[in-house]
């Protein structure tokens, strides 16, 4: 009875949060979906996004500074993070702190400050936004991999490939990576959703990227900017859909190898 009682207050809850979560997401998909009218409904307003001036040109923008914000994501919080968890513990309580900064900091003080502690030469290009959202995203990413890597015997891993001759290179790309690749997943996917979605960062630093053409375009038409959000969504509930099928692989082939 008790075991019954609480699978009851469980799925109820859910159901609660279901409602929560996918009432809003229903009447706003019915609601880019009409036709200028409560009773026809197209698909006018997606067309409507495609046939807008500046569409492709900012999208590609976008996916060019999402792309290096991955890299640089990769190259620096991976070997990193590893470096913490096999011989730098004593200045992991100073990385946790570190790393909050950038929920602290306001964003306004971000835009101007960090962006003269850049590279020189990426100042006056739209990649400087790349090295920003690393920052921006360091919270969610940092903590993804610690996360993974502390649920791994990584330094016994470590240790065993390094006294069968493997260098670090192979260590890092044949056992590190593959052990940790659901947080490395979800770590890119952080970057990548803040990347599709920052706007303040470009708005202040007067860039034109895909989330400022959203705001500036749906000014005109608000069912096609309903549309434009509903469409968003469920362009990053794909990318998790992809993340989440790639996490799988690995895992099914040392299944299929057993």
């Amino acid at each position: 009875m008790m075991n019954f009682r609480k699978n009851l207050d469980a799925n109820i809850a859910l159901a609660i949060a279901a409602i929560f979560l996918f009432l809003p997401l229903i009447a706003a998909t019915e609601f880019s979906l009409r036709d200028g009218g409560t009773e026809k409904h197209s698909l006018i307003s997606y067309r409507w996004i495609l046939d807008q001036s500046g569409f492709s040109e900012n999208l590609g923008i976008t996916m060019r500074v999402m792309a290096l914000a991955v890299i640089l994501t990769l190259v620096l919080m991976v070997p990193t993070v590893t470096w913490l968890h096999l011989g730098g513990e004593k200045y992991k309580r100073l990385i946790d702190v570190l790393t909050m900064l950038p929920l602290i900091i306001p964003v306004v003080a971000l835009a101007t400050g960090a962006q003269l502690a850049l590279p020189g030469f990426v100042h006056g290009t739209v990649y400087e936004l790349s090295f920003l959202y690393v920052v921006v995203s360091m919270p969610y990413t940092y903590r993804a991999l610690d996360i993974g890597m502390s649920a791994r015997p990584l330094a016994t891993l470590v240790a065993a490939a390094r006294n069968l001759g493997a260098s670090w290179i192979n260590v890092m790309l044949r056992v590190i990576v593959p052990s940790i690749l659901p947080s490395i997943f979800a770590a890119l996917f952080m970057t990548i959703t803040l990347s599709l979605g920052e706007f303040t960062l470009a708005q202040l630093l007067h860039w034109n990227t895909f989330p400022t053409w959203i705001t500036n375009i749906s000014q005109q038409n608000i069912l096609g900017a309903t549309a434009l959000a509903v469409g968003s969504l469920f362009f990053a509930w794909v990318l998790l859909y992809i993340f989440t099928f790639l996490d799988r692989q690995p895992t099914q082939s040392a299944v299929n190898e057993e």
